[in-house]
């Protein structure tokens, strides 16, 4: 990324500032690739909102939404630099970066929605949030991000056989390329906006994702068959710039703080709601949706991802944590 490519995106935000955001005295701009509407987007949004009248029009924010300042990586570098404020990202990007975010991106760490709510909401989230600072940004809030399955455009998968070969597209992590090698599959890493035409056009046969990922995308035109392993349920972060958070006084630094994690569950209420929207949707346009199989397997063949990448006595602690959260 260069400094060019951020002045740009630097331009591009003062552009498209509109409405009231102008007349507050410092409007953070937030970034999110998915499309307005989406629960996350909406989420940052009621933010903005608790902000305005918590600060008496002193703090706004600004949303981005449908990766109108770039996709994830891009957006990463951009918030590091504080030419974004705020970004909504996957914890997948953030995998190479800052290490904690790799126990939470594990396949099948977390047994269920409650679960991860519990570990998430808990001591071991506000320490992965802490993890973030000393990479130049501020964790602010985890969002859900639903539990991903596959989908393809080629057969209904029902077992790791089905899996075999198949060229399957996954976040930018080496954790998801590995989940995907351990189950015989050809990991295609690339970005979230080049799927849908990749599936059409057969570079890929498909892809993994939630009910409302892959409904918001078209992906389940494209690709018919969603087997519903959830082999993940990696929460999303929302990070602010440290150089811009270093900007704020200590109290509207509390104030951004408090306001983010009252957004969580309005977060999550909206999310329930579009997730069963999704469902609906999808299985009103004929997807094929197969819920009969067996995860044992899927979770046995996890060994290696496990042994390769959590290797430090703190991130074999931090699983064990996890997994003992009741």
């Amino acid at each position: 990324m260069t400094f060019l490519k951020m002045a740009k995106a630097a331009l591009l935000a003062s552009v498209l500032m509109t409405g009231s955001a102008l007349a507050c005295e410092t409007t953070l701009r937030s970034s999110d690739t998915h499309p307005d509407g989406y629960p996350t987007v909406e989420a940052v949004k009621a933010m903005g909102k608790m902000l305005e009248e918590r600060t008496k029009g002193k703090l706004c924010i600004e949303v981005f939404h449908s990766a109108q300042l770039g996709q994830e990586k891009d957006t990463i570098e951009q918030t590091k630099f504080g030419v974004i404020d705020m970004n909504r990202v996957s914890m997948g990007p953030f995998n190479n970066l800052v290490e904690e975010t790799k126990v939470v991106s594990l396949p099948f760490i977390f047994r269920s929605t409650d679960h991860m709510h519990k570990v998430m909401d808990g001591p071991i989230g506000e320490e992965i949030l802490k993890a973030f600072e000393p990479h130049g940004f501020v964790g602010l809030a985890f969002f859900d991000g639903g539990s991903r399955s596959f989908y393809n455009s080629k057969k209904p998968i029902t077992s790791i056989d089905d899996l075999k070969g198949m060229k399957v597209r996954v976040m930018q992590s080496d954790i998801f390329v590995d989940m995907m090698t351990a189950l015989g599959a050809n990991a295609t890493p690339m970005p979230y906006g080049e799927v849908y035409s990749s599936i059409q056009t057969g570079v890929i046969d498909g892809a993994e994702n939630n009910w409302p990922s892959y409904e918001s995308s078209g992906h389940f035109e494209v690709a018919r068959y969603y087997t519903l392993n959830q082999h993940l349920m990696v929460p999303e972060v929302l990070v602010m710039s440290k150089a811009s958070w270093d900007k704020l006084s200590p109290e509207d630094q509390a104030t951004v703080s408090q306001a983010a994690r009252d957004a969580v569950p309005v977060m999550r209420k909206l999310w329930a709601e579009r997730e069963k929207a999704s469902e609906e949707k999808v299985r009103a346009a004929g997807a094929q949706v197969i819920t009969d199989i067996d995860k044992q397997p899927f979770i046995d063949a996890m060994k290696p991802v496990y042994e390769k990448h959590v290797t430090s006595d703190r991130l074999k602690d931090l699983v064990a944590r996890i997994q003992a959260t009741e």
